[in-house]
């Protein structure tokens, strides 16, 4: 008699997932702190190696292909090749000694990191009610303050005695090391959804099959849109401030690494809170709640910038709004189109890696050309119409 394979435990798959997004989350902040470092090492300038980071940030708008597929054939067997993908290009990277091999290292990383969060994301929608979602996802995010707090600390001691390259290689094992331990994991049954389109027809029917929703289209769209907003509203402030310490403040590395440690703090104090209070508040109130503080903390940001620790403060408030604001999003949209569950996750994923794009253009240009209070004011602006867009059009 064939023995039946015990569930999939609460401990196990978050304990797993963030594991994994722990490791993804170093090999996405390694290049923040040590840009300099890692472009001496492969022998080119700081602004080429923010190109190439700009270039594997961009490969997130092929994310949707990958939840079409995850949505056929499981999320575990998309994710495990996305850990792969990670790790051949990290691998590959801490082997580069030309520009080339640099670019397609970036490529491949920046394949497998688009593909890999979305989809982890579905993957544990997919295993949690929906009245656990969010403790579930906010305790997966606690891996993006933890890397800021305790990873990047572990990574400059490393890269100190042994090189920029070791710790891309022992990124990289720990991500082939993953792959086989989400192997283990039980099979997610997903499959068969109703993205089969992508198998047949010209491939003008395959891409606007990408985009197609089956259902809730209106929700589903307003619920994308309004992330992305946020999304572009963060990014702006987060890729600017450190010009506006340096500048205004006159902070050094180190002082720059210890507000690092401290924003740190504040996305976590988020994440936790996602975990504990959103299931019970519900995604959508939670969001709002978000997006309001946002709102609140991107208008006094100007108001505020007359010290060093109260402008610290406001960064690191806006900080915590949206982290709480988009980490109730995600669950928010696992459950707009259930049978599209990969496919809906990686179009938002998508999105937000074009509005990323388009605030790493916009943030810099708006403080430099018009200071401060242009670039907050901006982002409360485009939080202002997410709001709108969340209270008229998302449902839950």
């Amino acid at each position: 008699m064939q023995t039946q394979k015990k569930p999939l435990s609460f401990a196990r798959l978050i304990g797993t997932s963030m594991a994994a997004k722990s490791i993804v989350d170093m090999g996405s902040q390694i290049f923040n702190p040590f840009l300099p470092l890692i472009s001496a090492g492969l022998g080119i300038g700081v602004i080429d190696l923010g190109r190439l980071v700009g270039l594997r940030s961009s490969m997130g708008i092929f994310a949707p292909v990958s939840g079409v597929l995850a949505d056929r054939f499981g999320y575990r067997k998309v994710i495990r090749i996305a850990l792969l993908f990670m790790g051949a290009g990290f691998l590959l990277l801490s082997l580069s000694n030309t520009l080339w091999m640099a670019v397609v290292a970036m490529i491949l990383s920046g394949l497998g990191t688009g593909t890999f969060v979305p989809n982890l994301h579905a993957f544990v929608s997919s295993k949690l009610s929906y009245k656990l979602r969010a403790r579930g996802l906010g305790m997966i995010e606690y891996s993006w303050a933890l890397t800021g707090i305790v990873g990047l600390s572990l990574i400059g001691l490393l890269i100190a005695a042994t090189g920029w390259r070791t710790p891309f290689v022992l990124l990289a094992a720990a991500l082939v090391a993953m792959s086989f331990v989400f192997g283990s994991l039980p099979a997610d049954g997903e499959g068969a959804s109703e993205s089969s389109e992508m198998s047949r027809g010209s491939w003008r029917l395959q891409l606007a099959s990408l985009l197609k929703v089956s259902s809730n289209r209106r929700s589903t769209w307003a619920t994308i849109l309004a992330g992305s907003l946020s999304f572009f509203a963060a990014v702006q402030v987060m890729i600017a401030h450190g010009a506006w310490l340096v500048d205004q403040y006159g902070l050094d590395a180190a002082k720059l690494g210890l507000v690092a440690l401290i924003f740190g703090f504040f996305d976590l104090t988020a994440s936790v809170s996602v975990s504990l209070f959103t299931d019970r508040l519900g995604k959508k109130r939670s969001v709002i709640i978000g997006i309001v503080g946002s709102i609140i903390c991107y208008a006094l940001m100007p108001v505020l910038n007359v010290a060093l620790v109260s402008a610290v403060a406001i960064m690191g408030a806006a900080r915590m709004c949206f982290e709480f604001n988009i980490v109730s999003h995600f669950p928010l949209l696992s459950e707009q189109v259930p049978t599209q569950r990969g496919q809906v996750m990686t179009l938002g994923s998508a999105m937000m890696m074009i509005a990323g794009t388009l605030a790493g253009f916009s943030g810099p240009w708006l403080y430099v050309n018009l200071g401060v209070a242009a670039l907050a004011w901006t982002s409360a602006a485009a939080v202002t119409i997410g709001c709108a867009i969340v209270l008229v059009f998302v449902r839950e």
